[in-house]
């Protein structure tokens, strides 16, 4: 692992809950191999192009750090239904690349959500989109490409590590949301995981506060990370209730 920088950022407000204060403990790390990022994972980091992140709050502690034993996952009654609605949806498996056509779709999807969820307005370029999706350690991403027919209709990045899989994020199309994209994607992505013999997938943080993150429960069973061990200390996970 190479780390060229390691702080604790200044307290700002929380995006999730905004009457919360929030801090992130940031490292950028130019390479990284699989066991290295497999023990970031189970330490609680999340990796997001250069950068790996945790939470690092000064008196909140509702970042609930969670995994799913993809071993013991059994798609549901509401799961299968969501799958057998996009059965005219083709998934495919890709390293790490970008096209117009990938921007052009996340530039639709930010769109979208400034109206929906009030996002910042932004649009992406070839440039910005390999920067922030496709640079720190990208050897280790994947990415699901999802096709209606010929036309790209949705992207999820995936990070494989020994024994794990992180899910990134995800963008689509607005108009195949009638169907639940996100949770065709999350679950394509966890039947993947199980089939691979792996043992985790990492979801990010849940909020149970949050309607945007408290969806994450539905995936069980799942791990919570006691707390966020320091350097040289073993990470804990015991199940959790809420999974």
């Amino acid at each position: 692992m190479r780390q060229i920088l390691r702080v604790i950022e200044q307290p700002r407000q929380c995006s999730y809950l905004p009457y919360e204060t929030a801090s992130l403990e940031l490292r950028v790390i130019t390479a990284l191999g699989g066991g290295e990022y497999a023990d970031l994972l189970a330490r609680g980091y999340r990796r997001f192009g250069w950068q790996v992140f945790r939470p690092a709050c000064p008196a909140c502690s509702k970042c609930r750090t969670v995994r799913i034993r993809v071993q013991q996952f059994e798609p549901d009654a509401g799961a299968r239904r969501i799958l057998r609605k996009n059965e005219n949806i083709r998934a495919e498996l890709h390293p790490l690349f970008v096209t117009p056509e990938h921007v052009d779709l996340l530039n639709l999807y930010n769109r979208f959500m400034h109206g929906h969820r009030g996002w910042a307005r932004r649009e992406s370029t070839i440039d910005s989109y390999q920067d922030e999706f496709l640079s720190g350690a990208a050897t280790l991403g994947r990415q699901w490409l999802y096709f209606d027919r010929d036309r790209l209709v949705g992207v999820a990045l995936m990070d494989e590590a020994p024994g794990a899989i992180s899910l990134v994020y995800c963008f689509y199309d607005p108009g195949w949301r009638a169907t639940s994209p996100g949770t065709y994607s999350i679950l394509i992505q966890l039947l993947y995981a199980k089939q691979s013999n792996l043992d985790y997938a990492y979801p990010g943080y849940w909020i149970e506060e949050c309607p945007s993150m408290s969806y994450k429960n539905r995936f069980g069973p799942f791990e919570e990370l006691r707390e966020h061990p320091a350097d040289g200390r073993d990470p804990v996970w015991v199940l959790s209730l809420g999974g």
